[in-house]
């Protein structure tokens, strides 16, 4: 399907400084095969690190293991974020030929523990008190894909910068379609 040079074709993602380090289009390849597996921690991406045929099957030189993945998704910032998921957001759409869909926006509750960046007290019903993030998540049910996402801190009301979303959403979708 072209992913992999898909990924290598990005000069927005952040690259390895090292000589020893992961090419990106590995580190991503491997993330998102840890999360297939099952992998809801960077600490769960241990498993499949040590999976020699997942390594053969990819053709990895190796897997990388949870400091890998966390150094480079610390390079991240707002603008590479919106640059990157537009570029994967672009080439899904551009994939998946549609004329006719049905959009579903919905609002949920994240928990969070220890120090995460945007996590606040807000409405919480499952732990009262507790610190979340109150993302705005876009479906497209037809094909059970997600559009858009906005991760908001946990003090956001349900309505905050839904319009702002909607159309960003669209604006995705519909240069696409």
């Amino acid at each position: 399907m072209g992913f992999r040079e898909l990924i290598e074709a990005n000069a927005d993602l952040p690259q390895s400084g090292s000589n020893g380090g992961y090419k990106t289009s590995t580190i991503i390849e491997g993330f998102i095969t840890s999360v297939w597996c099952g992998a809801n921690r960077f600490l769960h991406t241990e498993v499949t690190r040590h999976d020699a045929a997942l390594v053969k099957i990819f053709d990895w030189k190796t897997a990388p293991g949870q400091d890998a993945y966390k150094r480079f998704f610390n390079k991240f910032d707002l603008i590479t974020n919106l640059k990157v998921s537009d570029y994967f957001f672009s080439w899904i759409f551009d994939n998946f030929k549609f004329n006719n869909f049905t959009l579903d926006i919905d609002s949920s509750v994240m928990t969070r523990y220890g120090e995460q960046q945007g996590a606040k007290k807000g409405y919480n019903p499952t732990k009262k008190g507790r610190v979340s993030h109150h993302p705005l998540i876009a479906f497209i049910a037809d094909v059970k894909l997600v559009a858009n996402m906005w991760l908001r801190s946990g003090d956001t009301s349900s309505a905050n910068n839904f319009l702002s979303f909607l159309d960003d959403t669209l604006n995705h979708i519909t240069k696409h379609t």
